[in-house]
């Protein structure tokens, strides 16, 4: 019988090389995570560092649909692995995540935004002797998608998106969006400036660059839920990316992995010489301008919305775990942990490139590791 099980175990792990190496990355939002790789708990996989531990049960988590393609893809490969764990990631909303955190049902949220001062000190009811704290552990550009026939390429700055989003632009063929685009033959065609219905961090992260940029045109004071008044609503990232696939002349922001199947992007005119396209490096180098800003074991980050540099795109996020310093559950601080560790690794960070987001700076991501390996 032991016989048998070691050939079991061994044909597993060798079953595991052939499928893992296989295995591409796909941004396209798949709750698929049945891993048909890897061996058993405890043990990490042949083409990876993934240490399970003591993991097993299923792990609960909601927040940001942001970065709900990254954890796809991350839960896919952890599950392959760490064979004992379910990982069951919502992706609802950050406002949701945040919410579902503080009342403790939850192992950990994602948000786009960082932990507010009240939002603190409800979680240190469910933290027990700790408290929430925000670990950056993704990056990427929040692309503003439009559909406008004919129009392969857009160029808006700052104030005029500040007015389009504010209904203050109306139509397609507005003389301030002419201006921007010379050479585009641009529509008589109604403006659909898709907004966020439901409480969003990339809301809050897209609302913050409006203010920074364009202070003289959007007067709202920002946050996760929409302030401006007219437009159209849709839930979660994929639904406002929807909106614009389904209706001519949409407009909306949205992080760049869901600016896919047909979803033209906006070229922003910043400081610098040229217009910067929405991709990841182009993020990379304006996240790589943050500050932290938390304290503790906190580490929130402050983004600089207005970079000058050359293929510095404005326009970024940076989505946090959030998870007690002390005070998690512990039939559930085994899983958080593991799953942490991972996507805080080198192997975890190198996914995110080829789902649409920007790894966190080395700086960053090496405090985030201390960090994880001190949770309890």
């Amino acid at each position: 019988m032991k016989l048998q099980r070691k050939n079991r175990l061994r044909a597993l792990s060798l079953g595991a090389v052939a499928v893992t190496g296989a295995l591409t990355l796909s941004a396209c939002g798949s709750d698929d995570t049945g891993g048909t790789s890897g061996a058993g708990n405890g043990t990490a996989t042949a083409n990876s560092n993934i240490d399970c531990g003591e993991a097993k049960g299923q792990l609960l988590a909601d927040g940001s649909s942001a970065q709900k393609n990254a954890i796809d893809a991350w839960v896919k490969q952890y599950q392959g692995a760490c064979r004992d764990v379910v990982i069951n990631y919502k992706g609802s909303g950050s406002g949701a995540g945040i919410t579902a955190f503080t009342q403790g049902q939850v192992a950990f949220a994602g948000s786009d935004s960082a932990l507010k001062p009240e939002e603190v000190s409800a979680s240190k009811k469910v933290c027990t002797g700790g408290q929430g704290i925000d670990l950056p552990m993704v990056g990427g550009p929040i692309a503003v998608g439009y559909n406008v026939p004919g129009v392969d390429n857009l160029v808006l700055d700052a104030k005029t998106l500040a007015l389009i989003f504010d209904s203050k632009i109306t139509n397609w063929n507005d003389k301030a969006i002419a201006a921007l685009n010379p050479d585009a033959k641009l529509p008589d065609l109604k403006i659909q400036a898709f907004h966020r219905s439901d409480e969003s961090g990339t809301t809050d992260n897209f609302t913050k660059y409006l203010i920074a940029a364009a202070p003289d045109d959007w007067k709202y004071e920002g946050g996760k839920a929409w302030q401006a008044k007219g437009g159209q609503s849709a839930q979660g990232s994929s639904g406002v990316a929807q909106g614009v696939k389904e209706t001519e002349g949409a407009i909306s922001y949205m992080e760049l992995s869901y600016a896919k199947d047909g979803i033209t992007t906006v070229d922003v005119k910043t400081g610098a010489a040229e217009p910067v396209k929405a991709t990841v490096e182009n993020a990379t180098k304006a996240i790589s301008e943050a500050q932290v800003v938390g304290t503790g074991k906190d580490l929130a980050l402050k983004l600089n919305y207005t970079p000058t540099a050359e293929g510095a795109y404005p326009i970024t996020l940076v989505t946090y775990e959030i998870v007690c310093d002390k005070g998690n559950k512990a039939e559930t601080l085994p899983a958080t942990k593991s799953f942490l560790t991972y996507i805080a690794s080198e192997d975890g960070q190198a996914l995110l490139s080829g789902a649409g987001y920007a790894p966190m700076p080395e700086e960053i991501i090496a405090k985030v590791r201390t960090t994880i390996s001190e949770l309890s």
